[in-house]
């Protein structure tokens, strides 16, 4: 029987030949993989034969991601796919931080009725709009992965001056940074010198409420801060009474809440970061792709809850997968139980995370069924599949 993929929401067709030979669509009982988008997956029953997640996009809030690795469910999600697209509207929004377009629009439409006047009210009432450009201003970027680097190189590409800050920035993204870029150590360094500050990292418990009294403090008077990352980064009423002061310029942000909207000098967008045809197909491709490599192979590429491991297929050989507690020795009873009977291994490929890891080990011909039971019965051992 061919595998199931259920879809949770309307996913780009592209993906539908990626799933070819498979069953997918968006009823089905028990599948063994699942495409999502923005579904809350908390109270989903899941079935036993459930192996895997792929949220065509970045954000996986709407997953019990840590509840599903105990289960031995890998959730995926999709880095960068959609970096362009929020890109772009990062840029937007700079020009609308830096000038009060919005505001000169909505003025605008009061003059319907003015007839062959608009064009003299327009000239008398322009002066109340003036702005300022970002050409020379800085940029500081707090988090630098794939978004954070393309907003900070685009920003560098408009002449502004850019600064950027990630803990835990790749050797990838390192190298993708321009070389004018300067990387600090610290949040608080960006606090010190942005005359704007774009947020482009993960709700954790050391990002939520980053964005507080203590922090805007730190600011520049009249700093605008953009945030398309995570609502719960910026603290709302301290955000609040910063407007209302003046202390900070402009927040302009893609999370709306009820507080927020109607803030002067709040621009709230309404969650189009992602929301073009590009970056949901680039997504739902990159998801998909991702979804069969470890339905069929066993790989594991950008999870949120298990580590990274591939290995390349071998004609003519059995493959074991394995997602289990980062515990050690672990391993030498995998290879004891394969050992034990008269078995070869060809292929090994291990890697961990934090307190889970995955092993993917290839044996010359077919796994026997009592391979996987003796495999299952090793302290620690949270899934086992033959491939």
């Amino acid at each position: 029987m061919a595998k199931q993929i259920l879809k949770l929401n309307a996913i780009s067709p592209l993906a539908d030949a990626i799933f070819a030979g498979y069953g997918y669509g968006d009823s089905c009982e028990n599948p063994d993989g699942i495409m999502v988008r923005s579904a809350q997956m908390a109270d989903y029953n899941v079935g036993d034969k459930l192996v895997a997640v792929a949220r065509a996009g970045a954000g996986t809030n709407n997953i019990p991601v840590a509840d599903y690795a105990e289960k031995g469910i890998v959730v995926f999600n999709t880095p960068g796919a959609n970096a362009n697209a929020v890109k772009e509207l990062v840029i937007c929004e700079l020009l609308l931080g830096g000038r009060k377009i919005t505001e000169a629009i909505d003025w605008v439409k009061t003059l319907k009725s003015e007839g062959d006047n608009v064009g003299k009210l327009v000239e008398k009432g322009k002066s109340k709009f003036v702005g300022s450009e970002i050409k020379g201003k800085m940029l500081g970027v707090i988090g630098l992965g794939a978004i954070g680097v393309e907003v900070a190189n685009a920003a560098y590409g408009l002449g502004m001056e850019v600064c950027g800050t990630d803990p835990y920035l790749s050797t990838l993204n390192a190298l993708a940074l321009s070389p004018h870029i300067k990387v600090v150590a610290t949040r608080e360094e960006i606090y010190k010198t942005a005359d704007f500050i774009t947020i482009h990292a993960p709700a954790t418990s050391d990002t939520k409420g980053m964005i507080n009294k203590d922090t805007i403090a730190q600011m520049k008077d009249g700093v605008v801060i953009i945030n398309d990352s995570r609502g719960e980064l910026v603290n709302t009423d301290d955000i609040i009474a910063a407007l209302e002061s003046g202390k900070v310029g402009r927040y302009i942000t893609d999370f709306p809440n009820a507080k927020l909207i109607g803030v002067k000098n709040c621009i709230c967008v309404p969650h189009l970061g992602a929301s073009t045809p590009e970056a949901e197909d680039n997504c739902a491709v990159m998801a998909a792709h991702q979804l069969v490599d470890y339905i069929e192979n066993g790989n594991i590429a950008n999870s949120v809850n298990y580590p990274s491991v591939s290995l390349a297929r071998d004609e003519g050989k059995g493959r074991i997968q394995i997602l289990h507690r980062n515990v050690k020795n672990i391993i030498t009873k995998f290879t004891l139980a394969i050992s034990e009977q008269a078995l070869n291994i060809a292929h090994m490929a291990s890697s961990s995370r934090g307190e889970y890891a995955c092993s993917i080990l290839e044996i010359d011909g077919a796994v026997p069924d009592k391979t996987i039971e003796s495999i299952k019965k090793v302290e620690g051992v949270l899934r086992v599949r033959s491939l």
